[in-house]
């Protein structure tokens, strides 16, 4: 050994190993193998994993699910992931990590919305008209309720806007009911991940925009 590294030594005429088989650079010295990162592993570790799945998830993702994927608990997971909110937010990213829906999901941050408008294509998102809007907002604060009701509700048929609810995923069948036979129905998790709520509890009280007869028809439903 010279210098504190390790040199290949052979006899004169000696045909020497290859230098690859045995972990050499091109200047004969030993090269140690790296460290591999397990998932699952704490600190940076898990942190790091976590960020890798929920970048590439497409809608929330549980803590338990996580917790299986990397072979840890749900209490790590969690903890980590308050962590990372966190840390987003003191380090001003423009996204943050929200917990909505039951899961974690990455958002751009809302302070970053006027830049992300201009840049997103106009039209390549269909919004919703003012009647499903106001036939959404019928079903979120009066579920489970039947489509006769919510056009009771509203004043006009709502057949056709429910039936665009349906497909945009917003709202589901959720039964029947049990005196009339209705098909009754309620939002999705898919409503509650595009408006950023963790539950229905979380729906803003809607007494300050309503007349008071309309008041009582929605709110009652959540009584």
């Amino acid at each position: 050994m010279q210098n504190g590294s390790w040199d290949i030594v052979g006899t004169p005429g000696e045909t020497q190993p290859d230098a690859a088989a045995n972990g050499a650079d091109g200047a004969g010295r030993l090269l140690a193998e790296p460290e591999v990162q397990r998932p699952g592993t704490p600190d940076l570790g898990l942190r790091a994993n976590l960020e890798a799945i929920l970048l590439v998830a497409d809608e929330p993702v549980a803590e338990q699910l996580l917790a299986d994927a990397l072979d840890c608990t749900a209490e790590e997971v969690g903890a980590a992931l308050r962590e990372l909110a966190v840390g987003y937010t003191e380090q001003q990213r423009g996204f943050d990590l929200r917990e909505v829906a039951g899961g974690w999901r990455y958002y751009t941050r809302a302070e970053c919305a006027p830049a992300v408008e201009r840049f997103v294509t106009e039209g390549q998102e269909v919004r919703l008209t003012q009647a499903a809007l106001e036939t959404l907002a019928v079903v979120a604060y009066r579920q489970p309720v039947s489509r006769a009701r919510v056009s009771a509700v509203r004043g006009v048929n709502c057949d056709g806007v429910m039936r665009t609810l349906v497909l945009r995923g917003l709202i589901e069948e959720a039964g029947t009911d049990q005196e009339t036979g209705a098909i009754l129905f309620s939002t999705t998790g898919y409503f509650l991940e595009r408006l950023g709520l963790a539950g229905l509890a979380d729906l803003p009280d809607l007494a300050p925009f309503l007349p008071d007869q309309l008041d009582d028809e929605l709110d009652g439903g959540r009584a």
